[in-house]
């Protein structure tokens, strides 16, 4: 059976993706946790490869926040900000097709054991419901009614998940729970301002995977988007953005067959993008 590799954010970092695929097992396949592009040198070269590599059978790509950017750009709804590298993409001939093929990807990814997400699970959520809510966001980034999902997308409130809410404020929730979030309270009240390590949240915000009695503790979760952790490997989480784009590393580790974390899973890391703007 062929192993499966979870990757980290890859935001752009062409030539970084491009050396990993190389170094991992010939008939390997991946799971990429968002945020595939932006900010790195070659946002439109990583985007074409992980298309193909999605394409011919060898990865899937989940969505994070740099994605869903370049949907609201594309649509009309965001300007580009400073530190943005997708207009390459928004001036190449294939623009139609790769936006496309980005708003047919899915939002979390589950095979019963093990838990793929691009920020992280609020603490009421089981396996179940994270991937009933993924597939909301998903139906509607699907619909040709996509656009006005779009134009709602943003805002930091509703900040807390609620089974009560309903239409686009549900969705905004379910979108920043599972794209933006990195602290809540132990109730599940989201922050999304604070980029810091585990100990330096706000008072009264823990790490949304240090959440006591969360419904997903007992599942093997792989996420990216907190660049500030590095490789994270603890309480049945494992965190992959170990900062490609900062002059880090891009890292595939594989995938569990069962629900837990082992010392024997084989772990794959190239360097990454020396930003000219790193500290």
């Amino acid at each position: 059976m062929s192993k499966i590799f979870a990757v980290g954010d890859v935001q752009g970092c062409a030539p970084s993706l491009k050396a990993l695929v190389k170094n991992l097992p010939t008939k390997s396949k991946m799971i990429f946790l968002g945020d595939l592009v932006n900010r790195g040198p070659d946002s439109l070269g990583a985007l074409r490869q992980l298309k193909s590599l999605q394409e011919s059978g060898r990865a899937e790509c989940i969505l994070g926040n740099h994605d869903l950017h370049l949907l609201a750009i594309d649509a009309g709804f965001r300007n580009p900000k400073g530190l943005d590298t997708i207009q390459s993409i928004l001036s190449a001939p294939d623009r139609k097709e790769l936006i496309h093929w980005i708003r047919n990807r899915p939002m979390a990814l589950s095979n019963g054991n093990v838990l793929t997400v691009h920020a992280g699970v609020l603490p009421q959520w089981d396996l179940q419901q994270t991937i009933e809510c993924a597939q909301e966001v998903e139906k509607m980034l699907r619909s040709k009614s996509y656009k006005d999902f779009l134009a709602n997308m943003y805002g930091n409130t509703p900040n807390k998940w609620s089974k009560s809410l309903k239409g686009y404020e549900r969705l905004r929730v379910i979108t920043n729970a599972l794209t933006r979030m990195r602290f809540c309270t132990p109730t599940g009240q989201m922050e999304f301002e604070s980029k810091e390590g585990l100990e330096q949240g706000p008072k009264g915000y823990i790490p949304w995977f240090k959440v006591p009695n969360r419904k997903t503790q007992d599942i093997l979760t792989y996420f990216g988007h907190w660049s500030t952790l590095g490789l994270l490997r603890q309480h049945n989480v494992i965190g992959l953005d170990t900062g490609c784009v900062w002059g880090g590393k891009l890292t595939a580790l594989e995938i569990s067959n069962t629900n837990k974390d082992s010392k024997n899973l084989e772990i794959v890391q190239v360097d990454g993008y020396d930003h000219p703007l790193r500290m």
